[in-house]
């Protein structure tokens, strides 16, 4: 799948990069979908000998050719909450010298990179690479909840019901954009909705 290019936004929207092997003494690789290709792009076997892949496929087929990869370690699970625990895991037990790679979604990048920097690794020392989907992860700023994989500008909160305007305003510490209510003055004024990126 091709690389998106972002549009020029504010300064909290998160931009990214292209994965590059590091020196290390380990190396972190986690990625859902599309961002195995990401993964493929980067690997090699000596990068692989000392290796731990976390991915979640969402339903794409790169499992096989993941683990082809002869990391030293791999898990596939179904979901990042299902992985979060193996993941927290890998990070706690790191030492001096890991490296840590995210690939894939906006939505699994910020998530990941948020529990790398609860663990003390500076968000500047992360690599992250874009690949697939450009849905977001949103929090609405009325409710509080998060909604995932929004792809249409406006959308309705999943929680509390409210007709939410999508922000290029992003939260590193909640790994979410922001959506504020858009018919707050004119309740049912509700432009029609149209792709996040038209």
């Amino acid at each position: 799948m091709s690389k998106f290019t972002f549009p020029e936004s504010i300064r909290s929207r998160p931009v990214y990069g292209t994965l590059s092997v590091r020196d290390g003494s380990a190396h972190l690789l986690v990625a859902d979908a599309h961002g195995a290709e990401a993964i493929l792009d980067v690997a090699t076997p000596d990068m692989m000998a000392n290796a731990h892949i976390i991915y979640i496929s969402k339903g794409e087929a790169f499992e096989d050719k993941l683990r082809a990869l002869n990391p030293a370690s791999f898990y596939s699970g179904p979901t990042y909450g299902a992985a979060e625990s193996r993941l927290r895991k890998a990070l706690e037990d790191a030492k001096m010298g890991l490296q840590v790679y995210l690939a894939g979604t906006e939505g699994l990048m910020g998530q990941a990179q948020n529990a790398a920097m609860a663990a003390g690794i500076p968000h500047t020392a992360i690599q992250t690479e874009h690949r697939g989907s450009v849905a977001r992860r949103m929090q609405c700023v009325h409710c509080k909840g998060i909604t995932e994989d929004v792809e249409t500008d406006p959308f309705v909160c999943a929680h509390c019901g409210l007709n939410l305007f999508v922000r290029d305003h992003y939260s590193r510490r909640l790994a979410a954009y922001q959506g504020v209510c858009i018919d707050a003055e004119d309740p049912g004024n509700v432009p029609t909705p149209k792709g996040i990126y038209e």
